[in-house]
């Protein structure tokens, strides 16, 4: 775990002295605020839910964004109970304000990205999938997670959208069929 630890802290010390710059600073700061406790996320699956169209779109979103809920903060961050890396990382410095909840994982970003790319045309579905990767990086530059938190919350978050999917296309085929 400690290797782990210094590789992690080693991106975040490298993205913090060759990336971050007074340019960047305040649009990472904004791209990361988006993220915050699911917000865009939460607002964009509120616009598909009221879009006939784009219901269907809202209603995986909305299961998605919940199953990242109950997976990413309520079972693994409570599990895993990692430390945020400013806390942990010796001259690491966050640019945003404290976080509340512990480190690991990071999001639910994917959780809902993918369920956009997913099931709508690939002009809305490729944007959500840059902006959660934007979003995701967006909480390195501004040292609140480590670069295996980020990774991990892609993952679970891709996996539990392509559930949520999968169990709606089943469920759809057998009402189809009967």
């Amino acid at each position: 775990m400690d290797v782990l630890l210094q590789l992690d802290g080693n991106i975040l010390l490298w993205i913090q002295e060759h990336v971050r710059n007074a340019v960047l600073t305040p649009v990472m700061t904004f791209i990361t605020h988006l993220g915050d406790a699911g917000s865009i996320w939460i607002a964009l699956a509120i616009v598909f839910l009221l879009v006939k169209k784009m219901r269907r779109t809202g209603v995986l979103m909305t299961c998605s964004l919940l199953g990242s809920l109950i997976v990413n903060n309520l079972i693994l961050k409570n599990l895993v109970a990692r430390t945020r890396p400013y806390e942990a990382v010796d001259g690491l410095q966050r640019i945003i304000e404290a976080q509340r909840d512990l480190s690991f994982p990071s999001g639910s970003s994917f959780a809902a990205a993918v369920v956009i790319f997913l099931t709508c045309p690939r002009k809305i579905g490729v944007p959500a999938l840059i902006l959660a990767f934007l979003i995701m990086f967006s909480r390195l530059y501004v040292g609140v997670h480590y670069p295996t938190d980020v990774l991990a919350g892609m993952i679970t978050g891709t996996l539990i959208a392509v559930l949520v999917c999968r169990v709606y296309q089943k469920k759809h085929r057998k009402v189809l069929e009967s």
